[in-house]
């Protein structure tokens, strides 16, 4: 392997935590390109989240984050399939940066598919009464583009990492895939706050 070689594998992995042999794949799959070979591993990961969709995820834990005002806390329980990767510092550290992310972000669904059919209907019905004088094409495609920036911000996995905008938590769970090369899955959440 050639000296460049070797640095790019080392960027993507310190920036994704992929296994090497999926940095070195994901470059050769992109030509050499930083940034294709890191959607490669992204793309990797969920299609190894479906792949291991039936496999449950017994094993797991609970991890909290309380604000240092004591004023805002929450709490998260992040499943995988074995307990060798429960008790990992990783695993553990992952569960904790998505609940500060909870906290901070205060997510009300972790996805659109959670989110009851009447609410979204509230909202698509909200979004055509503000623009109802647009022609109806033109109508859609801004209905369509102002529910998923919605869905960014009431949803878990369609928000923005707090501490990269670049990535989503849906993103940072699909990394932890490629990591561990096991189904991770944010089983439920709750967010307390002082001023609720």
């Amino acid at each position: 392997m050639d000296k460049e070689l070797i640095e790019k594998i080392k960027k993507i992995r310190e920036e994704t935590s992929a296994p090497i042999n999926l940095c070195k794949e994901a470059l050769e799959q992109s030509n050499g390109d930083l940034e294709l070979a890191k959607k490669y591993i992204i793309k990797k990961g969920e299609y190894l989240i479906n792949k291991k969709s039936d496999n449950l995820s017994n094993n797991g834990i609970i991890e909290g984050y309380i604000h240092f005002n004591g004023r805002v806390a929450s709490l998260i329980d992040l499943r995988c399939q074995t307990d060798f990767v429960a008790r990992s510092d990783e695993f553990k550290k992952l569960a904790h940066e998505i609940a500060i992310q909870i906290a901070t972000m205060n997510p009300k669904y972790l996805s659109s598919d959670k989110i009851p059919e009447e609410i979204i209907n509230d909202k698509i019905r909200e979004f055509e009464e503000e623009f109802k004088d647009k022609p109806q094409e033109i109508k859609n495609k801004i209905i369509e583009n102002k529910l998923q920036k919605w869905y960014e911000e009431v949803c878990l996995m369609d928000q923005f990492y707090f501490k990269d905008e670049n990535l989503k938590i849906k993103d940072l769970i699909h990394q932890a895939v490629n990591k561990f090369g096991e189904k991770i899955e944010i089983k439920r959440f709750i967010r307390l706050s002082i001023n609720d």
